[in-house]
Parts: C-alpha cells; structure tokens; sequence
C-alpha cells in the first residue's frame, strides 16, 4: 500500500466536500476547487475524512493511489490556508513594482515586463527585490512562479536574476585570465 495513498485527510470546519462520481468540488473560506479524478479511484467522503481507495494493484493504480490522495489534500489545504511562493531578483538595476493587480519587472531589457496574474492569483510586491506569488491552487501558484522565474533566471557567475526563495545558485569560477609566455 502506499503510505501517502492510506493516510486519512482529515476536513477542518467550514469546509464542505461535494462528490458527483469522479468529480470533487471542495468549498472553503478562501474558495472553491473543483477537479476531475480517475474514474478507477475510488474516494469514500465520509464525517469529516476522506479515504482514497485503488481497486486493484495495477501499477496504474498504484501510481494514481498517493497522487490522488495528494491532489485531494492540496484542494482541502487551498480552500483553508492558500499556498505562495516568495522569489527573490538579484542583479544591480533588477527591481519589481506593483501596478494595480500587474507587477512592473525590470530586468535589464530594454522594455519593462509587465506580468498580469490569472484568475485566482495574487501579487504581492513588498520590497522593489521581492515577489509573493499567492492563491488556493497549488498547480497554478506554481506555474505562475515559474513563469516569472522564466523572464530572467539566474545565471552561475554572478547569480544575477529571479530565483525562488532559499534557493541555492551553484555557481562556477571566471576564466582566469592569466598571462600567456
């Protein structure tokens, strides 16, 4: 069995789970999430637990059990707490700048990157070399982090560029530059 597939998720209050067959809408204080699983799974909402159950022991369904289960928890976790993720931008004349709901990024282009955020996300910009990424679905808090890391990633020499938070730049050494006989 798998030890993250078997693990109970336990609803806190105010979260309420709606199951129509293999589809699972979850309704929290900061949202709602609706998602589409593998029909094969089977997911049991009982008095504030949900239980993911495989119905045989197909490798399949042994890869979907802990995924779905996962996935599960992630909605649940969403909709009560949310999710972010913090990047930091390095660089001399590297800045970003909140306008309205956009943030303004200047990386050394030659025109500013104006990102807009999906439904569902936030920014948050509190110092000109910091961005909080924040919402209720894991996956797109994710990916929106990843695209902006995309604009400018952080190169090994200098480390100049956008990396996550508590990230660690492997960096290499400069040519040498020494004298030739």
């Amino acid at each position: 069995m798998s030890r993250i597939g078997r693990a109970p998720i336990t609803v806190p209050a105010g979260v309420t789970i709606t199951q129509n067959g293999n589809v699972v809408t979850v309704k929290g204080p900061k949202g709602e999430l609706t998602r589409e699983f593998v029909a094969d799974m089977i997911i049991e909402v009982a008095d504030n637990t949900i239980t993911v159950k495989r119905p045989t022991d197909n490798k399949e369904h042994r890869a979907l059990h802990g995924l779905t289960r996962t996935l599960l928890n992630n909605m649940v976790v969403g909709v009560t707490a949310g999710f972010s993720k913090t990047l930091e931008i390095n660089g001399v004349g590297y800045r970003a700048a909140k306008q309205g709901n956009n943030i303004n990024l200047s990386l050394g282009f030659s025109h500013p990157v104006i990102v807009e955020p999906p439904t569902g996300i936030t920014f948050e910009v509190p110092a000109p070399n910091r961005i909080i990424v924040s919402g209720i679905n894991k996956e797109v808090v994710g990916a929106m982090a990843a695209k902006i890391r995309g604009y400018r990633q952080p190169e090994p020499y200098k480390g100049k560029g956008i990396k996550y938070e508590g990230e660690v730049i492997r960096r290499k050494v400069g040519k040498a530059g020494g004298k030739k006989k």
